[in-house]
């Protein structure tokens, strides 16, 4: 399970330092792709991976169509280098807006890398739904 939220700083090269933790649970070779309707980039492992993409193929034909395009066709394979950085490919740089300052957030069964300034800015402008959805839990 991927708990927390860590500061990390893109490299020139597009380069992050995911937590060692992190790298350890999602084993050598993992996947990075678009995150779903949120501007960032998510991580996740090879398992989450295939269970994802199995789900995907479950769904009506237009449906998993419109999923293929912007998850399975920005997905990327990478492993970690020698100092446990990961390459982001450029689209998804783009797509997510990364330039210096990241955010490495554990969401459970996957991990989501955001700009630091546009994930601040998405939280600030879902404050009243997550009002909503605290006083939906049952503790």
């Amino acid at each position: 399970m991927f708990l927390g939220t860590s500061n990390h700083s893109v490299d020139s090269k597009g380069r992050i330092v995911l937590p060692a933790k992190f790298r350890e649970e999602l084993g050598d070779t993992f996947y990075i792709a678009q995150g779903f309707g949120s501007p960032c980039v998510q991580v996740m492992s090879a398992e989450q991976f295939e269970r994802i993409t199995k789900n995907i193929m479950d769904l009506p034909a237009d449906k998993a169509r419109a999923l293929q395009y912007a998850f399975t066709a920005t997905a990327a394979e990478v492993s970690p280098n020698a100092s446990g950085r990961v390459m982001i490919p450029q689209s998804l740089r783009r797509f997510a807006d990364l330039k210096d300052e990241a955010l490495v957030l554990g969401m459970d069964t996957r991990i989501e890398i955001w700009d630091k300034s546009r994930y601040e800015a998405y939280t600030e402008s879902n404050r009243d739904l997550l009002s909503e959805a605290v006083t939906m839990m049952k503790f």
